[in-house]
């Protein structure tokens, strides 16, 4: 037994007291816990799923018709064996009166590291032949955890060979596996030192040879499923907390769309410590054997076997329900799972495993199953609520530019359709495997071209709040984005209901360089009333705005002069200018062709172009008409100043004026000889 200090007597009796109050010894021998504010301590209940009382599920989850989606996954599974009933066994009061004191000493924190470690090894000795019942203890777990993170790896190794053989009732416990987790974790710290290596090595192998007696309990429990996936890590060679074991869906996106840095490229490669390949192989391939149907453990499994191609070749077809013995004669996927797969790539726990399965497959295995499974199906997928995802994995995982093409060929015409369907994604994915690739680019953007399919771009920005709209448009690539939407073919209405959001900000905002270019863009698409309101606000601001660059200019362009001196004249004009421009339209026959343009999106674009600049020199001439004469004076007055400076110039650097003379002196003989 270990001494313990008298500064640890005063808390003895509350440690003693706690584990009183909370251990009930049943009649059979066994302990009940009676709940109190230590109950829940971050530790899973292990709560069967209400319904049956057998403990395979009831209806109350999930809607009916998952229940029928879900009958093609089944096909595949195994029923699992229910596991065996554990009743914990009373731990006697001295060695938890001990234990308690331990963790009195170890939280006093006046102990220094090499006390800790003597006092962290006996406690972990008093442990043999009890480390079921102690680890599986709701308050001892707690203190087993500190004692297997504070030992070197002798002690560590020693824990978990003396309880190799029933590491499994610890893993899928409750409390006991996360003492498990800890241990595991703990072994992969020892490792970077390599004489532990062997012994590390033959402590796992006694682990994963217990596991895989009974491997399906361990799998199918939600507490054994993580000590699972911890202990594939620690073969693999990577943490436990990698992406491996977990990846937030915009890690997973940004992989995808290559959206990610060049350092996190690397560390898709990048391994803590060596790692056991030979047991990692031997440990999937066993439980493999038992069960195909562990959607969870298989993920795991196969992102750490990437790059074990052969290991890989023999557990993706088994996976999909395929023989492999019959591998080099009709390939590794069988004509008849072909569409057994279809069918339950549409499931939803399926698909994921198949995005899994589609990142990882070797190169000449991926090749197959797009060819026999998903070619010719694009489309359809893609639609599906689960598939389309499926799709987006085989686009951004191609290996080659003739797998881009066949894709290409048979996506790319239907961008349009999946852009209206809200299957952006797959379309994104195309965009970025083109470009990583550089295959089918060209034919893309064609598509993308053709699609002009931008409603959901026109839902977003319109559907922001004020507050959103005006810092937008102080942002300078955000005004531009605003610019780019009131000059597109969106409707007048969404343009004026984006430009009303802005009330009440067009004097602040037009004192920002990039944001004077936006208030006019607002104002040339207002009605009357916004114009109105657009003035107005500049007006309040005009003393300060006129000393700003961007100020005279856009002061000038709404005549804001003319709207404070004589606001019922200003509101005349621009009536009489929206009745010009409106009627010109009309006669021009610009209203029909807008009405007309979804239609018959492919005009010409030289026609086009030509005809924006007819209407373009017609607006400037009808505001020069209805511009007041004050405003047309302070126009030229400014031109003249600016005629003059350039004048003035020129008299500084005489030789420039002079050289320009020679010039056309020189032009002249040459213009009159083409005349004769």
């Amino acid at each position: 037994m270990v001494a313990i200090g008298s500064k640890a007597l005063r808390l003895r009796r509350r440690k003693e007291y706690f584990f009183a109050e909370n251990h009930v010894v049943c009649e059979q021998g066994g302990v009940v816990y009676t709940g109190n504010s230590r109950k829940f301590m971050g530790r899973k209940s292990n709560k069967k799923l209400s319904g049956s009382d057998d403990g395979q599920g009831g209806s109350g989850h999930g809607s009916e018709q998952q229940t029928v989606n879900d009958q093609n996954l089944y096909k595949m599974r195994d029923f699992d064996n229910p596991q065996p009933s554990y009743v914990r066994k009373q731990i006697d009061p001295e060695t938890a009166k001990y234990f308690a004191e331990i963790s009195n000493v170890l939280e006093s924190g006046e102990i220094d590291l090499e006390e800790r470690s003597v006092i962290c090894i006996n406690a972990l000795e008093e442990t043999t032949g009890k480390e079921v019942e102690l680890a599986n203890d709701f308050v001892i777990s707690h203190i087993i955890q500190i004692l297997l993170e504070g030992c070197g790896a002798d002690h560590l190794c020693g824990f978990l060979r003396s309880s190799a053989n029933k590491f499994a009732q610890i893993a899928t416990d409750s409390c006991g596996s996360h003492v498990a987790e800890t241990a595991l974790k703990s072994l992969a710290t020892h490792l970077f030192d390599e004489s532990f290596y062997d012994l590390i090595k033959d402590t796992l192998t006694l682990i994963c040879q217990a596991l895989v007696q009974d491997p399906v309990n361990v799998m199918s429990n939600c507490h054994g499923s993580h000590v699972l996936r911890c202990l594939l890590c620690l073969c693999k060679g990577v943490p436990s907390d990698s992406e491996f074991h977990t990846s937030k869906s915009s890690t997973a996106l940004a992989k995808r769309l290559n959206l990610r840095t060049e350092r996190e490229r690397n560390n898709d490669t990048l391994n803590v410590h060596v790692g056991f390949p030979d047991l990692l192989e031997f440990l999937v391939l066993e439980m493999l054997k038992c069960s195909r149907t562990d959607i969870g453990y298989l993920q795991t499994a196969l992102k750490v076997l990437k790059g074990q191609e052969q290991v890989l070749f023999r557990v993706i077809p088994v996976i999909l329900g395929c023989s492999v013995e019959n591998a080099e004669e009709d390939g590794y996927i069988e004509k008849t799972e072909v569409q057994n797969i279809r069918e339950i790539v549409k499931e939803n726990a399926f698909s994921h495993l198949m995005e899994v399965i589609l990142e990882v497959a070797p190169d000449t295995l991926y090749d197959e199953i797009f060819v026999k499974i998903f070619k010719g199906s694009l489309f359809e997928d893609s639609k599906h609520y689960s598939a389309n995802f499926t799709v987006q994995a085989l686009i951004c995982n191609a290996r080659n530019q003739s797998q881009v093409d066949a894709i290409g060929e048979e996506i790319g015409p239907k961008v349009k359709d999946l852009l209206e369907l809200g299957k952006a994604g797959v379309v994104a994915s195309l965009i970025a495997t083109s470009e990583r690739l550089h295959a089918y680019e060209h034919k893309c953007s064609k598509a993308l071209a053709a699609a002009e399919y931008i409603q959901p771009y026109i839902t977003s920005i319109i559907s922001m709040d004020n507050s959103q709209v005006f810092e937008t448009a102080k942002d300078g690539a955000g005004a531009r984005v605003i610019e780019a939407f009131l000059g597109s073919s969106a409707s007048d209405k969404q343009k004026k209901k984006l430009v009303g959001k802005l009330k009440g900000h067009f004097g602040e905002l037009a004192m920002h360089p990039s944001g004077s270019f936006t208030v006019e863009k607002c104002f040339n698409v207002g009605n009357l009333s916004l114009k109105e309101a657009i003035v107005s606000e500049l007006v309040a601001v005009q003393k300060e705005l006129s000393k700003t660059r961007q100020g005279p200019l856009l002061l000038r362009n709404l005549d804001a002069d003319g709207y404070s001196r004589r606001p019922e004249q200003w509101v005349s004009r621009q009536k009489s200018k929206l009745s010009f421009y409106k009627d010109f339209l009309v006669e021009s026959g610009e209203t029909e062709n807008r009405s007309s343009k979804r239609k018959t999106p492919t005009a010409d674009n030289s026609k086009k172009t030509a005809q924006q600049t007819d209407i373009k020199k017609m607006r400037q001439e009808i505001d020069t008409l209805l511009t007041p004469s004050s405003a047309l004076d302070d126009s030229k007055k400014h031109k003249k100043q600016k005629k003059e400076s350039k004048d003035h110039g020129n008299e500084q650097f005489p030789d420039k004026k002079k050289r320009k003379h020679q010039k056309d002196d020189t032009s002249k003989p040459s213009k009159k000889k083409v005349k004769t």
